[in-house]
């Protein structure tokens, strides 16, 4: 790592408590943005030019169980100071989004919808919900988590997006996923052709982040271990895909959100755990930067200049 101080701050959501806290890049001047996110804060993004920060609420969790069956998910945005509450996909717009990302000169917002089983996209002004993918329909395949959609990054060079489907709990049965971020003329989110399974018989993949400089997807993964609760990359090179992942970090507590900082050469990780941690990006020296009463999903990064030029 080039930087292991505080420069930076980094965006959180505590799904146990409903919050979205912010903190230096060192993990200390903790401060709560948001006390109240909604239901099921999952996954955040920022977005500098504008000074604002977007964030998905899963929705109501199905009684006695980890999985979010009403169709009650939203997408909302703040300022950066917490103000300015607006919601850009209203509860029931989408099932069950968990990461999101923005194409940021194009204003628009990409997601996963887990229990929707679905990519999906939207403006920045909430205009023209679209589904670029869809895995399966209907209560019955609802129910068969190889088809849920989870973590998603874009290549905006390439054009391509790209999505995890984590499947069951301790099944080894996860996938990534890519295809173009434009639906094929002719073709419907069912059907699309163009759809390339990267890998699969994974634990459990869950959040992704691009290196765009060098090709390098990298991923958390909270299935059992050994090669789950994991922090994983492999390299993508010339839009061809290294056969074979390399985990980088491993002894995480349900390892969920990620984040890149690339001009210091390190990634950024959270888990249910309350746990964030920091590394460099080829997994070296890693250090924990906070550990509490929490349960960490989603986990955004800006650097210094970027927060002072926004």
């Amino acid at each position: 790592m080039k930087n292991d101080n505080g420069n930076g701050r980094l965006f959180v959501l505590d799904v146990k408590h409903g919050k979205m806290l912010s903190m230096s890049a060192d993990g200390s001047n903790i401060t709560t943005i948001l006390e109240n996110c909604g239901p099921g804060p999952d996954g955040v993004t920022i977005d500098p030019v504008r000074r604002q920060i977007y964030w998905t609420n899963m929705g109501e969790q199905s009684k006695g169980s980890e999985h979010f069956y009403e169709n009650d998910g939203s997408i909302v945005r703040i300022d950066f100071d917490g103000s300015n509450r607006t919601v850009i996909v209203p509860a029931g717009g989408t099932f069950t989004p968990k990461q999101l990302t923005l194409d940021i000169d194009k204003r628009r917002i990409y997601w996963c919808d887990r229990e929707g089983m679905r990519v999906m996209r939207v403006e920045m002004d909430g205009s023209n919900i679209t589904t670029l993918v869809e895995t399966g329909k209907g209560e019955t395949d609802r129910l068969d988590e190889t088809r849920h959609c989870v973590g998603i990054a874009l290549d905006l060079k390439n054009q391509q997006v790209y999505w995890t489907q984590k499947g069951p709990h301790r099944a080894g049965l996860g996938r990534i996923f890519r295809a173009p971020m434009e639906l094929p003329q002719g073709q419907d989110p069912t059907s699309r052709k163009d759809i390339e399974l990267l890998w699969d018989h994974l634990p459990e993949p869950i959040d992704l982040e691009l290196d765009h400089r060098n090709g390098h997807l990298y991923w958390t993964d909270r299935g059992a271990p050994p090669n789950g609760n994991t922090l994983n990359r492999a390299l993508i090179w010339n839009n061809k895909v290294m056969p074979k992942p390399e985990i980088i970090n491993d002894g995480y507590k349900e390892a969920i959100g990620l984040a890149l900082d690339l001009e210091n050469e390190r990634v950024f990780t959270s888990d249910l755990g309350g746990n964030l941690y920091c590394c460099g990006l080829d997994g070296s020296d890693r250090r924990l930067l906070y550990s509490g009463d929490a349960m960490f999903t989603g986990i955004a990064f800006l650097n210094d200049g970027a927060f002072k030029k926004a």
